[in-house]
């Protein structure tokens, strides 16, 4: 037995009968056929000459298919590269020319866009449909079930996941088959995972939660996973009275409380609602108990490390803390310095354990900048441990956004604004919203006192993914500074904040 991850689902496997993925469409994949059709993957993977180590990017929309390519990836030791959907052709170029994939798999509206990026010697392009239609499939129609597992140790790396850079250069995190398996064997513990769960799964597959949290965990037990393309109001609550399980961001949960079609009924199956990717709202928690009888379980993670913290299954769910760290996860405050502070002292939070990702793909200096001599990672959220062990994250060092529970850096949009014509200078800031947490609003300081906002929200559309996209936009004379020069951002939250929530025009 080696440490590949995919080697942690072979007991699921055996029982070859029972439904992994139930799809809107009626159709079931058993434990058996996703078996089967990895091996399929896998041996296409062989075929087209990708090796163990090659990067396999992958830019589709959530289908039972993508499934199969993900596990594919793993047992053939590739490193499977999700993007999300909403990504440009500026941004793809990017991460294309960093990592170097071998393979890319895309929708098929997409291909000619992405074959003029990708132009390099040596890539192979496919494309894949919501359907499960595309070059990808046809290519696999003639592969063998057949497929032997490539073996991998723990420190090879699974994936890479890139996150936005605070100055606009996105980074790869490299996960390991050992982080991977090492979060979700403790995640199924803290939470109780077993065979007997169905998870209801409307989350994109591209991200941490979706992809890691979600189907790794299932897979492991041998769940069955009511599999929704994404979150649509109706359709979750026409499958919440057969789940027993589901993970989502604060957003559904929100939208789910709106509908007025949520109560104890519908929830009578269930035993988890599991919130994270965003900061759930004290009201949102008490609300939904209100009306279904469950407290939603917090928990708190990144893309570096996979799952941190979580409020108990077991014991109080704290509104406003994501709870203790997990059962092999170390958790410290420090300030600036880098002095560990006593419980109750606010600063930033250092995460260890064997979740930890790698380290940065090709960036040596930044991944050494970013841990400890002791081997900590400086997560460089603001947060305090209360006496008892829970966190609280109180804040975000590096003026992160979180919209929608996907992490949105200024710098990027402030980079594509500062370009636009008229504009002197920009400062992009994150401002409650109702339905996505945070909004991107952005600040700009114009020549004359005049600008085209429906030009600058135009070109941020055509260069980023929808949801950095500004939901307002503001003139200014001048951006206020402190002493220093450094733009005052905590001056223009506090000016502009209900923007989203009082139901004013933005200005």
């Amino acid at each position: 037995m080696t440490a590949n991850l995919f080697n942690a689902f072979a007991p699921a496997f055996k029982n070859a009968d029972r439904p992994a993925l139930r799809l809107a469409d009626g159709r079931v994949i058993t434990y058996g056929q996703l078996e089967q059709e990895a091996a399929r993957f896998a041996n296409l993977l062989r075929a087209e000459g990708v090796m163990p180590g090659d990067r396999v990017a992958v830019q589709v929309d959530k289908s039972a298919e993508n499934v199969f390519l993900y596990l594919a990836c793993l047992q053939a030791g590739t490193v499977y590269l999700p993007l999300n959907t909403a990504y440009t052709d500026r941004e793809l170029d990017y991460f294309f020319g960093d990592a170097e994939p071998r393979l890319i798999v895309c929708k098929p509206e997409r291909a000619d866009g992405i074959r003029k990026l990708a132009s390099s010697q040596g890539v192979t392009i496919h494309t894949l449909d919501a359907s499960g239609g595309g070059s990808l499939m046809q290519a696999a129609a003639g592969q063998s079930t057949d497929s032997q597992t490539v073996r991998r140790v723990a420190g090879d790396l699974a994936a890479i996941l890139y996150t936005s850079g605070t100055t606009g250069r996105s980074k790869g995190a490299m996960i390991t088959h050992g982080n991977l398996q090492a979060n979700a064997e403790t995640l199924i513990e803290a939470w109780g995972i077993s065979g007997r769960d169905v998870l209801l799964h409307a989350l994109p597959i591209y991200h941490v939660h979706g992809l890691f949290v979600a189907l790794n965990t299932c897979l492991m037990v041998g769940a069955e996973i009511l599999f929704h393309e994404k979150f649509e109001t109706g359709a979750v609550l026409e499958d919440l009275p057969t789940s027993t399980m589901m993970m989502g961001v604060p957003t559904f949960y929100t939208r789910l409380l709106s509908s007025g079609r949520l109560n104890a009924d519908v929830c009578r199956n269930m035993r988890l609602f599991i919130a994270g990717s965003a900061p759930l709202l004290d009201e949102t928690f008490r609300e939904f108990e209100q009306k279904t009888g469950h407290a939603i379980l917090e928990r708190y993670g990144m893309t570096e490390t996979g799952m941190l913290c979580s409020n108990p299954l077991h014991g109080e769910r704290r509104p406003g803390t994501v709870g203790p760290p997990l059962a092999d996860v170390e958790v410290r405050v420090a300030d600036e310095q880098g002095s560990i502070l006593d419980k109750g002292e606010v600063g930033v939070l250092e995460v260890r354990g064997p979740n930890v990702f790698k380290g940065y793909w090709r960036m040596p200096e930044k991944t050494k900048e970013e841990f400890r001599e002791d081997g900590f990672f400086i997560t460089g959220d603001v947060s305090l441990i209360e006496p008892d062990g829970y966190v609280r994250i109180v804040g975000r060092a590096k003026d992160m956004i979180i919209s929608g529970g996907f992490n949105v850096y200024p710098k990027e949009i402030e980079q594509v604004i500062d370009q636009c014509d008229g504009v002197i200078e920009s400062a992009v800031i994150g401002l409650a919203h109702p339905d996505f947490g945070e909004g991107v609003a952005a600040v700009i300081a114009a020549a004359g006192g005049g600008l085209d906002k429906e030009a600058v929200v135009a070109a941020c559309r055509a260069e980023l993914a929808a949801y950095k996209v500004p939901k307002a936009v503001f003139v200014v004379e001048a951006l206020p500074r402190n002493t220093m020069g450094k733009v005052q951002k905590n001056q223009l939250r506090d000016r502009y904040a209900g923007t989203f929530t009082s139901g004013g025009e933005p200005a």
